[in-house]
């Protein structure tokens, strides 16, 4: 486990494999989740290559900036910069779950150089509507509301949640304000611009996030999407077996490459 400070905010990490040859890998969670929900992951996965996990500003051990300001997908965008600097890996696979799914895309958008391949799991593009935009968001504040005035309960009791170890509901009340919530429709007009090798991955029963996958996998230029049985949101804490059998295949043919 280590640190990394960008502007005053100490960012978690920890990097397993490190002299492991393979393709690195680097894995972001989802909102109100943290580092811990890769744990059933992490040794199958890092047994070739390094793996970087890290908690998203406001979440696990990461700080929480008092700056509703500082809660921005440019600065979770940064935020991973900054992880694969401290970690010395110029370019990675870069995936995440969710919400860390969708700051990977936008990372691949940033950095596009420093993108060898995207595993998007469970993981939505964004709006082009307006007016689904202002519905996610809507539930997305009523979330922020919940918290601050009931605390970490607010969060309910899934998976990833409780794998976490969140130190503070205000951070993630101002994460849910301004990292959940969505901006503009950049991140999912610009799906056609990737060509970067992507698999795409969703549980069975995740309904509201299969039709995302498919629509991931429709506008992403020759990504791979699949299904994991008996799954719900958190796919790689469902069924990790699964899980990992297909990230593998995966990243085995990026090596080979």
């Amino acid at each position: 486990m280590a640190y990394t400070e960008r502007d005053g905010t100490r960012i978690r990490y920890q990097i397993t494999g490190m002299h492991n040859a393979g393709v690195p890998l680097m894995l972001s969670h989802g909102y109100a989740a943290s580092s811990a929900m890769w744990d059933p992951n992490i040794a199958v996965l890092a047994a070739a290559r390094p793996v970087i996990t890290w908690d998203l500003r406001g979440h696990g051990r990461s700080g929480c900036p008092g700056d509703p300001g500082e809660y921005t997908h440019a600065a979770c965008v940064a935020d991973m910069a900054a992880v694969l600097d401290a970690a010395g890996i110029s370019r990675a696979v870069i995936g995440g779950l969710s919400l860390g799914g969708y700051l990977s895309l936008a990372f691949c958008l940033s950095h596009p150089r420093r993108v060898a391949a995207l595993l998007l799991c469970d993981t939505g593009p964004g709006f082009r509507s307006d007016v689904a935009r202002r519905r996610w968001n809507d539930r997305a504040l009523a979330l922020a509301d919940r918290l601050e005035r009931n605390g970490l309960a607010a969060l309910g009791d899934s998976p990833e949640v409780r794998a976490a170890e969140h130190h503070s509901a205000r951070g993630l009340a101002l994460a849910a304000r301004g990292m959940l919530t969505q901006q503009d429709a950049r991140v999912i007009e610009a799906l056609p611009s990737i060509t970067v090798p992507t698999l795409i991955l969703a549980g069975a029963d995740d309904r509201a996030y299969l039709a995302a996958a498919d629509y991931l996998a429709a506008k992403i230029t020759g990504a791979v999407r699949a299904v994991i049985p008996g799954a719900g949101h958190a796919c790689n804490l469902d069924q990790p077996e699964p899980f990992n059998r297909q990230v593998l295949a995966f990243l085995e043919q990026l090596d080979r490459r």
